[in-house]
């Protein structure tokens, strides 16, 4: 929350002994908060670009860092992602899925983009945020040889996402790994 008007009330939501040990065991899961009242909220998060999917009976997976907020009408749980141990090594099998009929808020850096799965398309594990219920996910290999000669970049695995009728959400960056930081270079 970085604003607010109105007659709002904010409560740390516990998840429970269950919440914790999954999101020790999985890394997902979030520390939410409910806020109950009448006026308006604003949402925000390190600068990201902000999505709205309203989900009609539906079901969306999410990766735990990119969700930002959901409507209370909502479900959420820690699911495995397809594609066993190949999807581990390609960047976890674990994702949080949100169910039911309400408004859901994913984060993004920069402007997502929103791709039909009717065909594969393959995405860099890092830049996948959300997909629909029903697509499937595989990891797929670019690796060549070449990869190995003078070359210190370059994706060798992605996850195909495959399904009719759904959707992945890309976002158009990649976060950084972990002590790495952010310093502006090219890759």
């Amino acid at each position: 929350m970085v604003a607010y008007k109105g007659r709002v009330d904010f409560a740390y939501k516990s998840q429970g002994v269950g919440g914790f040990i999954r999101r020790a065991v999985t890394g997902e899961g979030q520390d939410l908060m409910t806020v109950k009242g009448q006026g308006i909220v604003w949402f925000a998060e390190s600068g990201s670009h902000i999505s709205i999917f309203n989900l009609d009976n539906d079901s969306l997976n999410i990766n735990g860092r990119s969700l930002l907020a959901l409507q209370s009408g909502l479900r959420y749980k820690i699911t495995t992602t397809s594609g066993g141990l190949g999807a581990m090594v390609a960047g976890g099998v674990f994702n949080t899925e949100v169910s039911g009929n309400g408004a859901v808020a994913v984060l993004c850096l920069g402007s997502p983009l929103v791709l039909p799965t009717d065909e594969p398309v393959c995405v860099d594990r890092d830049a996948a945020v959300a997909w629909t219920s029903g697509v499937q996910t595989r990891v797929v290999s670019s690796f060549k040889v070449g990869n190995l000669l003078g070359r210190s970049s370059g994706e060798l695995a992605q996850i195909e996402y495959s399904g009719r009728g759904g959707f992945v959400v890309v976002q158009c960056g990649e976060i950084p790994a972990a002590g790495t930081g952010s310093s502006g270079g090219s890759h």
